[in-house]
């Protein structure tokens, strides 16, 4: 199966907005987290003010000042790209711009919501976004949230678009991601963390990990023994996240779980904006375990697989 790296990179966490604690952006934090998340966690994208990235509380200034900051930490080490998406195709342009402006690498954009526009508005809204920078763009496929489909011939009609590469895909539809994939050229990334390894199995570019805030390594691993051909070892490493992954995604919006984890080991992240609510001690508590639990097991498939390399068995 083909392990190629997209066109913006292969894992990218899909990175939590830090904020002081009186709520304000915390640039330097948001530095230091990039820094952390590239260097120590092994991602080579970064995903800004995407649903993880508490887009629809952040401001346009907070927007442009946080591709900067990012920017100005990872340098080549990553690529950074902007969340622009909004239900106004006017706004959506400006904050390309902007995006493009202070320096990111790509662009991704969400479906217009709440408007219920048809699929040809649906596509002139993300072709008006395409022409207007020069940068890649990622279409963000997540019809749950948007109440906007995203159909299999819409995508096929917007591949056709030079700058329109590539897909973070939170549709649940794995006959639709295949079609796409067979027919285009656009790279596919996995948006919800448990369809990581699926995807990457059938031709997919990577993806774009919300729990990767808390478990880069984890979450790079699991694609890291794909890719090299282990892939017991993967399947096994994927297993060893999943109730990790279970936990924050699913109960609570996955903001919430991943801030909670990060604050809890000094990595800056700080409350979130309402109408999100922070995690409680007893959530908390929860995910540490279950953080603790995940390490643990990946550490053992690790041992696992040194200790059989060592014998010289096959893996």
């Amino acid at each position: 199966m083909p392990t190629t790296t997209g066109p913006l990179g292969r894992i990218a966490a899909a990175m939590v907005t830090p904020f002081d604690a009186a709520g304000q952006l915390d640039v330097e934090g948001a530095r230091r987290l990039a820094g952390h998340l590239v260097d120590e966690g092994g991602c080579d994208a970064l995903v800004l003010s995407g649903t993880t990235g508490e887009s629809p509380t952040t401001s346009d200034d907070e927007k442009t000042a946080l591709v900067r900051a990012v920017v100005a930490e990872v340098g080549d080490r990553a690529s950074v790209v902007a969340g622009v998406g909004s239900s106004d195709t006017r706004h959506s342009v400006e904050l390309s711009r902007a995006a493009e402006a202070a320096g990111a690498d790509g662009l991704l954009v969400v479906t217009p919501y709440y408007s219920r526009p048809t699929q040809e508005a649906v596509a002139h809204h993300l072709r008006t976004v395409a022409d207007a920078t020069g940068l890649p763009v990622l279409l963000y496929d997540i019809p749950g949230r948007t109440g906007t489909v995203l159909t299999t011939d819409t995508l096929l009609r917007l591949a056709e678009h030079p700058r329109i590469k590539g897909v973070k895909d939170c549709a649940y539809d794995l006959i639709k991601s295949s079609r796409v994939m067979a027919d285009t050229g656009l790279a596919y990334y996995a948006g919800c963390d448990e369809f990581a390894l699926p995807l990457r199995a059938i031709g997919g570019a990577g993806c774009i990990s919300t729990v990767a805030n808390v478990a880069a390594p984890l979450v790079c691993g699991v694609l890291d023994a794909y890719d090299a051909g282990a892939h017991e070892s993967a399947a096994r490493r994927h297993l060893a996240l999943s109730r990790l992954t279970e936990a924050v995604m699913t109960g609570q919006p996955g903001t919430v779980a991943t801030k909670a984890l990060l604050n809890a080991r000094g990595l800056p992240a700080g409350p979130v904006r309402g109408p999100l609510l922070d995690a409680g001690p007893a959530l908390t508590a929860r995910l540490r375990r279950l953080l603790d639990e995940a390490e643990a097991a990946t550490a053992a498939v690790t041992a696992a697989v040194t200790a059989t390399a060592a014998g010289g068995s096959p893996r």
